[in-house]
């Protein structure tokens, strides 16, 4: 994910408030800004790392908290293990750490209020919709929503057992987990790759069809998604996306 950033989004120091683990690669990192941090569900930050002889490296990462969520900005990093940035997050830094950042960076893959909308990501690829589901939740929003959510395995669902509750409030969010290399652990989640078929039923848990809909995560998997979502009948034009990697 990248994008230019504007002259309203220089380098800060952000320190690090808090740490949890996800999922076997996945931990969230809580960064507080230095200065004013305001951003909108499904935007990105960059991060930059300086080593002692003067190197750098940088990625993006996309936001996981609402924008109501409070000044700490939470970044949910997959750990890359031939990545110049993940290890340090994994095996070095700790809370007080004080690392730099910029943002919040992208203006086309961003929540809009108005509904019904459909969600699908690939592995880490949730994160910038989970900062949607939290943001419709923390508004107490009645758009509709179905999010699709592919993982490998039961327990690389990141963000789990947040999602299920809020499946469980029956307040017009939808959850469908698909495995691709388990068996389903629930009655209504698939146990495939994402295909046309699926996306239909997803479309189906909505009152009448999405308005817009997101995709996000892998390259393979935005492409295979998105085919997905045109042969289910979901018009080209509404459907935004964001890819990472390869």
């Amino acid at each position: 994910m990248s994008a230019e950033p504007s002259p309203q989004s220089p380098w800060q120091a952000a320190t690090i408030t808090r740490i949890e683990k996800r999922t076997p690669r996945v931990t969230s990192f809580w960064f507080q800004p230095s200065r004013p941090f305001a951003h909108l569900a499904g935007q990105h930050v960059d991060i930059r790392l300086t080593a002692p002889d003067g190197y750098q490296a940088r990625r993006s990462y996309s936001i996981a908290s609402a924008p109501e969520a409070g000044a700490a900005v939470e970044l949910a990093i997959e750990r890359l293990d031939d990545g110049e940035v993940s290890p340090f997050f994994h095996d070095v830094a700790a809370v007080g750490d004080e690392i730099e950042l910029r943002g919040p960076l992208g203006g086309h893959f961003i929540w809009e209020d108005s509904g019904p909308i459909l969600l699908v990501g690939g592995g880490s690829g949730v994160v910038p919709l989970m900062a949607m589901v939290r943001h419709r939740t923390l508004r107490n929003m009645a758009v509709p929503v179905a999010l699709v959510f592919s993982a490998r395995i039961w327990d690389e669902v990141i963000f789990r057992d947040e999602l299920i509750g809020l499946d469980d409030r029956l307040d017009g969010f939808n959850l469908v987990l698909t495995l691709t290399r388990e068996p389903a652990r629930r009655p209504s989640d698939y146990s495939r790759r994402v295909d046309a078929r699926m996306m239909a039923q997803a479309v189906e848990r909505l009152p009448k069809a999405p308005r817009l809909a997101y995709v996000c995560g892998s390259n393979a998997f935005v492409s295979a998604a998105a085919d997905a979502l045109i042969g289910a009948g979901v018009p080209a034009e509404i459907i935004r996306t964001e890819r990472y990697g390869v």
